[in-house]
């Protein structure tokens, strides 16, 4: 317990599924923690179930005007940012073919421009306290390809070449960059799109189950903490071995 002590940390996606899984183990972890999400009851619901040290705020992702509003929140409620967690995201399934202008824009504004957005904003912040951690969620379709799901993957390559840009130009400043590229994840935006027991993704991961979301919670933890004081740039899968 403790590896989070001292700090402060923003997660997006914050009220459900993954980000929920990073909220309460950073916060188990002694983190002060800002849930930020689209999802305002149920994130409202996790702030104050989990106490003084978790907030929630409303977040939009891929609003800039709603990116510098949170940070300053965080900053007034909580006195500084350390640990950004980029992990909102969403997914459409079509083939190339059919695939709406729309929907891969829709796609685009919040996997992409949303993660840029937050690494810019936390910039300012994390000079300030001399350093920091982004931890960038990615996905297995940022290091491989993945059919029918072109705006997604799109999104997820472009993670991890900012999260690569990233590390390069904010090291001088002591922040380090990284992406996790998660598999296949138990969580309800799965449900959207996967029948879970009788999933091609799942019979041919090596593991041949899913993650959980905690599992996918701990890597983040690891790359928040100090113990990954000498890993920038990296690109670290969380999949069972699919990608291997």
């Amino acid at each position: 317990m403790g590896r989070l002590d001292g700090k402060v940390a923003l997660v997006t996606g914050g009220a459900r599924g993954q980000g929920e899984a990073e909220v309460r183990l950073f916060a188990a972890e002694g983190a002060k923690v800002v849930a930020a999400d689209v999802r305002t009851e149920v994130g409202e619901a996790l702030a104050d179930e989990l106490g003084d040290d978790v907030m929630f705020v409303g977040l939009d992702v891929a609003d800039e005007a709603a990116w510098n509003a949170a940070v300053a929140t965080t900053l007034e409620r909580f006195g500084g940012l350390d640990v950004l967690v980029n992990n909102a995201g969403i997914g459409h399934t079509a083939p190339f073919a059919e695939h709406t202008l729309a929907d891969y824009e829709r796609v685009i504004a919040v996997n992409q421009t949303g993660v840029f957005l937050g690494m810019r904003a936390a910039i300012a912040p994390m000079r300030e306290a001399g350093g920091g951690s982004i931890v960038n969620i990615s996905s297995g379709a940022g290091l491989r390809a993945t059919k029918y799901m072109v705006a997604y993957a799109a999104s997820k390559y472009a993670v991890t070449g900012m999260t690569a840009a990233g590390a390069l130009e904010l090291a001088r400043y002591g922040i380090r960059v990284n992406s996790i590229h998660p598999g296949v994840v138990n969580t309800p935006m799965l449900g959207q799109f996967f029948d879970a027991e009788n999933n091609a993704l799942v019979r041919t991961t090596p593991m041949r189950r899913m993650a959980s979301p905690e599992e996918i919670a701990n890597v983040a933890l690891f790359l928040a903490s100090d113990e990954s004081s000498y890993m920038t740039g990296a690109h670290v899968p969380v999949d069972g071995g699919i990608t291997v």
